[in-house]
């Protein structure tokens, strides 16, 4: 593969080369839609997603320790649930827009390598839940299902299938000047145009089309006469196809701004501030999902829509019994007024 010199990249904001007032006030704009963003992403989505995925961490680990099973979604759904909160935690290198977090390229390139990791990961792991589900409705008559039946090897597979490609990405984004300072992000700007043609193919492309794949199977298929009928089967497992339909519309966004960059970078252009503003809420798009994700299996898996019930009616129950507690209290306080 030809090794690109990449030296001469750099973000439109940092080339303040301004012809008019004009563009000045557009730029000032972009960098205030840029910091409003960041602000309400740490402010609301990130709470709210690591709150989600603690809470659904503990639910699963509670599960499995009463019961010492645990069943195949939930498996699946457990490991999306790691990557994405290893996600979110990766998504604080945003905190510094509309400036970019300043680290070697080694650094932003090891910060690359975890981030791609996780991101493979969700994607392909969403595909073997899918998967499940489609078995769930149809009878397992092929060797598919036997694989589908050992949970565990599946995750190992997904792992080391996205561990091989967050490995493969980690080389093309380049292997020079690994000890110079760079504005980094976790796809970086300095990568070679076939890292994000590799991360569109593998992480948006190939996942894409199964996903869709397994929805048309899903909807077209005619089901045996014992299956629950399509609109039952879909209100029993709806977090995964929530997540799915999630996904695939922020995905669809970011991978199409990804991709733009690259016709940037074959050109010899960086692009202009509005094309620099569109890539950066594409990213911060990337990680709401990641925190949307987690709380739609909050509140749409059934285990842990079932432990979030009962820990309301716990509260209320406490709460009933601290009101029935206080009213002799206060009737024996009027009675020792009145003597």
């Amino acid at each position: 593969m030809t090794s690109h010199n990449m030296t001469w990249i750099s973000y439109p904001s940092k080339n303040l080369a301004f012809i008019s007032p004009e563009e000045i006030e557009s730029f000032i704009a972009s960098q205030n839609i840029i910091s409003r963003l960041m602000h309400c992403y740490i402010a609301f989505f990130v709470p709210t997603g690591l709150i989600a995925g603690i809470c659904i961490l503990i639910i699963f680990i509670k599960n499995y320790l009463q019961h010492r099973v645990i069943e195949n979604l939930d498996l699946f759904l457990l490991h999306f649930t790691i990557s994405n909160i290893i996600m979110i935690f990766l998504s604080f290198t945003v905190i510094s827009r509309p400036d970019y977090l300043k680290a070697t390229h080694l650094a932003c390139n090891v910060l690359s390598f975890f981030f791609n990791f996780s991101y493979f990961n969700s994607q392909y792991v969403l595909i073997l839940m899918l998967l499940i589900l489609l078995l769930k409705r149809f009878p397992p008559r092929t060797v598919l299902c036997k694989a589908t039946q050992r949970p565990i090897l599946c995750v190992g597979i997904v792992l080391i299938y996205a561990f091989c490609l967050s490995l493969t990405e980690a080389v093309l984004v380049g292997t020079d000047n690994y000890h110079l300072e760079t504005d980094c992000q976790l796809d970086p700007l300095f990568a070679w145009p076939e890292y994000e043609i590799t991360k569109f193919t593998f992480g948006f492309g190939i996942p894409s089309f199964l996903q869709i794949l397994c929805f048309t199977v899903l909807l077209t298929k005619v089901a045996p006469a014992e299956a629950p009928a399509l609109q039952q089967h879909i209100r029993t497992y709806p977090a995964a196809y929530i997540i799915s339909i999630t996904i695939f519309i922020c995905h669809l966004f970011y991978n199409i701004m990804i991709l733009f960059r690259t016709t940037f970078k074959l050109q010899k252009s960086i692009g202009t501030p509005k094309n620099e503003l569109v890539m950066n809420i594409a990213e911060i798009v990337l990680f709401c999902e990641s925190c949307a994700s987690l709380v739609f299996i909050l509140f749409f898996h059934k285990p842990c829509k079932d432990e979030i019930l009962k820990v309301i009616q716990k509260c209320r129950r406490k709460n009933t019994a601290n009101s029935h507690l206080e009213i002799p209290v206060t009737t024996m306080t009027h009675e020792s007024g009145s003597q």
